[in-house]
């Protein structure tokens, strides 16, 4: 079994653009108790990285990114029982650390990645799917889901976008997906939304009551954040949901709570992954969910760009500045 002792590792020792992301070799110990070392073999890119990094949401400097990889385990240490050396895994979550080689972390949100899932494919969906999964099987309105009912997906076009329009698909669901330009629209619709709207063309509430007969969706799930917080609330019919998981264009404004009230006793939910995988048991169930619904066929992971693990600053400026679309990974 081979032991990683020195990982080139992406670290940021300052807040700000990507052009803090340096690449340095750093040491790697022995797990602890209740911790693993895995060799990367593919690593996820996800917005939550550019927050992290540019000091959105701020963490402790210097820091290394990245919340999500697959890869061996190399060793465990005591008090882990459901992971070996040798072992195919994958995580997403915990501290940031994904961008290197190898790293020891936290086996709590780890898992087997089974046989039939590559390790691009399985670095690729892990946070972008398990954010999937806690949207539609676990943040649900007053009024339940139920198949053939209409939902708004901002960004359909993204890594978690095209994974929501499959799988809402496979529920049943009637996907009413937004994103920036017709070539998007077209890929949203390829990967089974029933419907797009180029929201830089279109008034995107209008058209989404032109859609449900006036009635509007139970359900906007919202990840851009200041640009489609006001008109996404308009999308929602009396006792609608709205879920705002990320802010890609920055923060909503502030705004009196009142408005829920006039708008038809409105909800308004602000979750994370983090909250939803607190435990190992619910990694594990939530991840079991996501497997299935994979190696079943029902979604399918679209990885559009791989890059070295030296150029993740160009991985970053790709996002910023949305010229990705599906799933991304670094490769150590």
């Amino acid at each position: 079994m081979t032991t990683t002792t020195v990982s080139p590792t992406i670290r940021v020792d300052k807040a700000g653009g990507p052009e803090e992301m340096k690449l340095v070799d750093l040491p790697v110990g022995d797990p602890g108790p209740g911790e693993v070392r895995i060799r990367h073999h593919a690593i996820g890119l996800n917005f939550l990285d550019v927050y992290q990094r540019a000091g959105v949401y701020p963490l402790p400097l210097p820091l290394s990114l990245g919340n999500e990889g697959a890869g061996v385990i190399e060793a465990v240490g005591p008090g882990v029982v459901h992971l070996q050396a040798g072992d195919r895994a994958v995580y997403c979550g915990g501290p940031p650390g994904a961008y290197s080689l190898a790293r020891v972390m936290p086996a709590r949100v780890v898992v087997r990645l089974p046989d039939a899932i590559s390790f691009e494919t399985g670095a690729a969906m892990m946070l972008k799917g398990m954010t999937t999964q806690y949207l539609f099987k676990r943040t649900r309105p007053q009024e339940d889901l139920v198949p053939g009912d209409f939902i708004v997906f901002h960004a359909a076009a993204g890594g978690v976008g095209l994974i929501a329009c499959q799988w809402a698909k496979a529920l049943g669901l009637k996907l009413i997906g937004t994103a920036g330009s017709e070539d998007k629209c077209a890929l949203a619709r390829d990967n089974g939304a029933a419907f797009t709207i180029n929201y830089r063309t279109e008034d995107f509430a209008a058209r989404v009551k032109e859609i449900t007969g006036g009635k509007g969706v139970k359900v906007v799930y919202d990840s851009i954040g200041k640009d489609t917080f006001d008109k996404s609330l308009d999308c929602l019919r009396p006792f609608g949901l709205m879920v705002c998981f990320g802010a890609a264009s920055g923060a909503p404004a502030p705004f009196p709570v009142g408005i829920l009230a006039g708008k038809g006793s409105l909800h308004l939910t602000r979750p994370t992954l983090t909250t939803h995988t607190a435990t190992l048991e619910s990694v594990q169930a939530m991840a079991a969910d996501l497997f299935a619904v994979v190696e079943s066929g029902q979604v399918k992971i679209h990885i559009a760009q791989r890059y070295a693990l030296a150029d993740a600053a160009t991985a970053h400026r790709d996002l910023e500045a949305r010229k990705t679309t599906g799933s991304s990974v670094l490769l150590p």
